[in-house]
């Protein structure tokens, strides 16, 4: 065969909010297609590689022409004619292109969708699927499916209008297989919606997710402890929080402001370290802004749960290096657009597994139908896949790992 790269084109397509992002092919001389969409947060940690966006008037300023004619030009010409099998050699072409530290120049959307078509059409080459490909580049073999990290109830500025923590999540206990986790979740959130329309009345969803009037935290958890409960499921799932830390942040301040009450760091540790004593949470993301790495560490020696990072690292191995050096956090949130490769993400993943930090593969707000995160998550062994359970561009996930663990059981 010849898996010499023939040509890239790259489009311009919609997200699952109906906003525009960038789908590129990959095709190889013996006509082998890759093709990879790329999804993109709402809220982006400062640490986060750049998406370019065209500004203007076309779609608000979000079109992503010039990404689009970047890797339809300057990436094209630098990686047609070298083997698709060669990851890291496409990617580093790529980083080398770009020379800035955060993919400002060529743009980590336009990057990061050549590096996944490239991954496709490899896999496909190879008659391989794309988590079993994936995991050969880092030499794995003991292949498990994620367990559902399922947000319920979605607050903070962008859907409750005030300062709150932004997911509110449960996992479930290790008994469950995949498909059965999957129908507990979803039997669960039915009743969640249930509970909240008849307390609220009729509210709106936002991606997804339920965004009731709550008036504090704690009347957040009751509602899933409620649900739990109804459902049967109380001793079977457990409650993880992502704070978003650093949207709670005053940096004037240098408070944090939780439903209009200041907290210091000292104190909110504490107001963590009550919550986690009086509601089942296991885990939580962001407990502090994404450069308090002394408070991530504070809060982990404090805390037997896990203390997930996500802005704090944005999937960066420099990052993560430091949060090691520092024992900041024990898990790291898992995207690959934070860092803009699949050969970078992939080193942080592998850095996390051998400093035993737990991964948390995620979703994000402006998924598209591409299910490849599905694959990823079970290549590099994330413990969860964080996501909702609404909108066809995120149950495409869910629907994909019940095919991958029809493949792994079989």
């Amino acid at each position: 065969m010849n898996f010499r790269i023939k040509n890239v084109k790259a489009r311009q397509v919609l997200d699952g909010r109906g906003r525009p992002t960038i789908e590129a092919d990959l095709i190889t001389e013996d006509g082998v297609l890759g093709r990879a969409s790329v999804p993109s947060g709402t809220s982006r940690g400062k640490y986060e590689a750049v998406e370019v966006r065209d500004g203007g008037s076309m779609y608000g300023g979000l079109s992503v022409l010039k990404a689009v004619q970047t890797v339809n030009s300057i990436i094209r010409e630098k990686i047609v004619g070298i083997d698709v099998r060669k990851q890291n050699e496409i990617d580093k072409i790529m980083i080398e292109a770009d020379g800035t530290d955060n993919k400002s120049r060529l743009g980590a959307n336009s990057i990061l969708a050549v590096s996944l078509a490239s991954v496709k059409a490899a896999a496909l080459s190879l008659n391989m699927s794309e988590y079993l490909y994936i995991a050969n580049l880092i030499r794995r073999n003991n292949l498990k499916l994620p367990y559902i990290m399922l947000n319920l109830i979605w607050g903070g500025i962008n859907y409750l209008g005030r300062n709150s923590f932004e997911d509110h999540m449960i996992v479930p206990v290790e008994k469950f297989t995949f498909p059965e986790a999957l129908r507990a979740s979803v039997e669960i959130y039915y009743k969640l919606g249930e509970i909240i329309e008849y307390k609220y009345g009729k509210i709106a969803l936002a991606g997804g997710n339920y965004t009731p009037p709550i008036k504090s935290e704690e009347e957040a958890f009751q509602l899933i402890e409620k649900a739990l409960e109804e459902t049967g499921y109380k001793n079977d799932f457990k409650i993880a929080v992502d704070a978003a830390a650093d949207q709670l942040y005053d940096k004037k301040k240098e408070k944090y402001i939780i439903f209009e009450k200041e907290f210091t760091s000292e104190e909110l540790l504490q107001y963590y370290i009550k919550l986690v004593e009086k509601y089942n949470i296991i885990s939580i993301e962001d407990p502090f802004h994404e450069d308090d790495f002394i408070n991530f560490s504070e809060i982990t020696k404090k805390l037997d749960i896990m203390i997930v990072g996500d802005d704090i690292f944005s999937t960066n191995i420099r990052r993560l290096k430091e949060g090691v050096e520092q024992k900041a956090a024990n898990a790291i949130l898992f995207k690959v657009n934070q860092v803009g490769t699949i050969t970078e993400a992939l080193e942080t993943a592998e850095y996390a597994t051998k400093n035993r930090y737990t991964i948390v593969a995620s979703m994000r707000t402006g998924e598209t139908e591409d299910t490849v995160q599905a694959d990823i998550a079970v290549a590099i062994g994330a413990k969860y896949l964080k996501g909702s359970v609404s909108g066809g561009e995120r149950t495409a996930k869910y629907n994909r790992l019940l095919r991958i663990y029809e493949e792994l059981t079989s």
